[in-house]
């Protein structure tokens, strides 16, 4: 088949790549990324990610199969927004239609819900309806908070924990998550491209913690194990924009604290990925936290 991966040279798409390509599939990319280096040496052909373009949109996606949905973004700047973020999910839905495409494996967060007071998650559920409307077949995959090499949440809280002598909660930190490793994921997305029913899963791994008992995990694996002290949420979030000036970064934003706190990271389904936090930090312990990841530096 032919596939087009959105993101493909970024983080879970990359992966979703890694396992087609390992499949013997053909497959291109939609990136706003030309430039960065290719994680697969010229087996992947990029195509410009064009939302303003929506005949080119669907010339490029002339002859695909399948097409694998991971773009969003996590907070605005400039004219990229959340809100411009929906609407051109909806371009590149009807650009998908408009080009012959069969099926859509979309990539959203668990509960997400239209009658939300936070874009991220009103977002994601307008994204879903547009997949779900389009008339083609579908899977969309609903993972909560992705760590792995290249992951930003987990990763910055080990760099943060290796560099200050105490950590900041938000709250009391009883909000609970249920992260999942990104290959697992990305082997979900790979599985979906190849059913024929519609549905719509949570991805979530099999642990479930409190967001203290998450941070305590990281310190006690990198050997970093801090004081964690409880703030009021707006302090905190005070707290992660001050380093945010330092790191040329945005460290946190009000809706993923609003979103952590509200309990909208977990599932009531049960777990369908298997990789384990714990397992996954005992291995990458050495590495972990010792770079700041920023989302910055990543996508503008």
């Amino acid at each position: 088949m032919k596939i087009a991966v959105t993101g493909a040279f970024s983080y879970s798409g990359k992966y979703i790549t890694r396992r087609l390509l390992a499949k013997g599939e053909e497959v291109v990319t939609l990136t706003n990324h030309p430039n960065r280096p290719d994680p697969f040496e010229g087996k992947v052909k990029a195509f410009p990610l064009n939302f303003q373009n929506k005949d080119e949109l669907t010339s490029n996606l002339r002859g695909v199969d399948v097409l694998v949905n991971t773009y969003w973004v996590r907070f605005d700047k400039g004219d990229n927004t959340q809100p411009q973020a929906v609407r051109n999910t909806k371009v590149l839905v009807d650009a998908a239609v408009k080009a012959g495409v069969k099926r859509i494996v979309h990539i959203s967060i668990t509960n997400p819900s239209a009658d939300s007071h936070l874009p991220y998650f009103w977002g994601k559920a307008a994204n879903e309806k547009a997949v779900t409307d389009s008339g083609l077949g579908y899977a969309i995959l609903r993972p909560t908070v992705l760590f792995g090499k290249e992951d930003v949440l987990i990763n910055n809280i080990a760099w943060l924990l290796r560099r200050f002598p105490v950590f900041g909660l938000p709250g009391d930190g009883s909000y609970r998550l249920s992260p999942v490793y990104v290959d697992d994921l990305a082997k979900l997305a790979v599985e979906a491209v190849y059913k024929k029913e519609n549905y719509i899963w949570d991805a979530v791994g099999p642990d479930e913690f409190t967001f203290k008992e998450m941070v305590q995990l990281i310190g006690k694996t990198i050997h970093a194990s801090r004081l964690l002290i409880p703030l009021p949420p707006i302090l905190a979030l005070w707290a992660a924009q001050f380093l945010s000036l330092f790191v040329k970064d945005v460290m946190l934003t009000p809706e993923e604290v609003d979103g952590l706190m509200a309990n909208l990271l977990i599932s009531k389904e049960l777990p369908r990925c298997e990789t384990s936090l714990q397992s996954w930090l005992e291995e990458n312990k050495s590495t972990a936290g010792r770079q700041y990841a920023s989302e910055l530096a990543r996508h503008f």
